[in-house]
């Protein structure tokens, strides 16, 4: 049975999603104006782009420039199932610039990318989009890996940028405030006046962790001093940020071992 499901966040208006199963439909030739990655889970299709075809099967990805005419249809009316991811440009561009000296965006070389790693971390990622309980932050941290290294296996140039250590400390401090909001990359950014993903690259390489690991780190240390002091734990969830009870209970133990009722009833007299 033929099914289609779409992911869309006005919060994230770069990205837009669409994973479609069972499906026999064909389309025409066409183009987007967006950067576009797809993938095959289920069937062949037969991938035509800039003059050549092939065929594309689980294990391969498919990379469309903008306004480059393209189609991707099953092979002989044959049921397929598929995932495309569409990104915006300036989004795109910002990545970019993050990784390399570029004053516009670089167009990837190649129209395919046969490696099942890639794949693979393409597949989960798209999971974990429609993942409702995925906090935002960390959803654009996974966009974020996913597309730099789709770059780096696409486009043939050199990793060079660097960015000044106040920034990291000033992204350290707004990452600790204001735990209970589901913040964006771009919303720090912009308080901050800087590329959020040359940002994002400096903050790893300077503490090892990524901003959304550093926000749930801070979501617990604050989450255990509100249960040392007595707090219910339904509000402290709530006011640490976490997405419900069990949510909460999830991350609270892989960091501590102990669930928060059992760390709770530690520090009550």
């Amino acid at each position: 049975m033929r099914t289609e499901r779409f992911f869309k966040n006005h919060l994230l208006p770069f990205a837009e999603m669409r994973c479609s199963r069972g499906s026999k439909a064909s389309f025409k030739l066409h183009m987007h104006h967006t950067f576009n990655i797809g993938a095959v889970d289920q069937g062949e299709v037969i991938y035509e782009i800039s003059g050549g075809k092939s065929i594309l099967a689980p294990g391969s990805l498919a990379l469309i420039n903008p306004e480059t005419l393209h189609t991707c249809n099953p092979v002989a009316g044959q049921e397929r199932g598929y995932t495309m991811l569409h990104l915006d440009i300036g989004w795109c561009f910002q990545v970019q610039q993050s990784m390399w000296e570029k004053d516009c965006f670089v167009k990837a070389e190649k129209t395919r990318i046969d490696d099942e790693l890639l794949y693979g971390r393409f597949c989960r990622a798209m999971e974990d989009l429609m993942e409702e309980k995925i906090p935002l932050l960390e959803k654009e941290q996974i966009l974020f890996d996913l597309v730099q290294g789709i770059f780096s296996a696409a486009c043939s140039l050199q990793p060079v940028r660097k960015e000044r250590r106040g920034s990291i400390e000033d992204l350290k401090r707004l990452l600790a405030e204001d735990l209970h909001k589901d913040l964006t990359l771009n919303s720090l950014a912009e308080t901050m006046g800087l590329n959020p993903y040359t940002l994002i690259r400096r903050f790893k390489s300077l503490t090892g962790i990524t901003p959304h690991a550093f926000r749930l780190n801070s979501r617990i240390e604050k989450a255990r001093e509100l249960l040392r002091q007595g707090r219910d734990i339904t509000e402290t969830a709530l006011e640490c940020g976490f997405f419900d009870q069990s949510h909460f209970h999830r991350h609270f133990k892989a960091m501590t071992t102990v669930t928060p009722r059992e760390y709770r009833v530690n520090f009550i007299q």
